[in-house]
């Protein structure tokens, strides 16, 4: 397969996994090279997501690492047999790279997390919401440039939307829904949102009032997506210097607990709801 000029998250992850194989028989670049019947710089292509391989190709790398993990072997070869090419490739070189990696994780994710504490969870916003969000935090972009953002972030609730939605369930503080990010009005529709899609089965969303004693995990606003199988979750975060994919097994054990200590503060599903109907008759 051809070199890849720039390879997505999703590709990266698969050839860190394959590295961490590697590693874990005991085995050098140039051994596994043998092992396979190519060279060195072949295998680190291949394990820094920039040549891709065939499902075949895969197992027999498994086999030569002795990995006996079937599932994760299994979870791999799948990640290396799906080469779609989905909605967000319309957007490579019009958007920064995170956004259409975001949007790749999600798509072949089983399951979402968010926890949220200063705005709306991205997968609940309205568009007003969305734009009026983007032109604050980018006030010089142009328009056309906030519309194609806006657009994206609207064509991500798919994951949600669609037929066959995957779980989702969201944690988020009473700041983000007090926080009129626009105008009043658009509060107000951005509440009657999220109670519309908390209605489905599939979605659960959870408050925690300012009133919570004990709470300070406010630092700990995240997206998590869950993986064929829990080692293959990511993380990912929004820091000062960017997006940030954290895929370690430690740092998602991390997250875990954050996020279940996190919900914990929170109300139960109707409680939440009963609380922003009250929120929205404030405005």
């Amino acid at each position: 397969m051809p070199r890849r000029q720039q390879p997505t998250a999703r590709q990266q992850r698969l050839g860190a996994e394959l590295r961490k194989l590697r590693e874990a028989a005991g085995l050098k670049g140039r051994d596994a090279a043998a092992l396979l019947g190519t060279d060195s710089a072949q295998v680190s292509q291949i394990e820094a997501g920039l040549a891709g391989l065939s499902e075949e190709r895969l197992c027999r790398i498994a086999a030569h690492y002795t990995c006996s993990d079937e599932e994760l072997v299994e979870a791999l070869a799948a990640m290396a047999g799906n080469r779609t090419r989905g909605w967000w490739e319309e957007y490579r070189g019009r958007l920064p790279t995170p956004y259409l990696d975001l949007a790749e994780l999600e798509h072949h994710s089983s399951y979402r997390w968010d926890a949220d504490f200063l705005h709306i969870p991205g997968l609940l916003q309205t568009e007003e919401y969305a734009r009026a969000l983007f032109s604050y935090v980018n006030p010089e972009f142009p328009a056309e440039e906030v519309d194609r953002r806006v657009e994206h972030r609207m064509r991500r609730k798919v994951i949600i939307e669609r037929t066959d939605p995957i779980p989702y369930e969201t944690v988020i503080h009473e700041a983000a829904l007090r926080i009129n990010v626009g105008s009043r009005e658009a509060t107000r529709a951005q509440l009657a949102r999220v109670l519309e899609l908390s209605e489905a089965d599939h979605v659960t969303v959870r408050l925690i009032p300012f009133a919570q004693e004990g709470f300070a995990g406010a630092g700990s606003a995240m997206v998590y997506a869950g993986g064929p199988l829990p080692r293959l979750d990511t993380v990912v975060r929004d820091g000062p210097h960017g997006t940030v994919f954290v895929d370690a097994e430690a740092q998602l054990g991390r997250f875990r607990t954050l996020f279940r200590k996190v919900r914990a503060a929170s109300l139960e599903q109707d409680r939440s709801r009963d609380f922003i109907r009250r929120l929205a008759k404030e405005l």
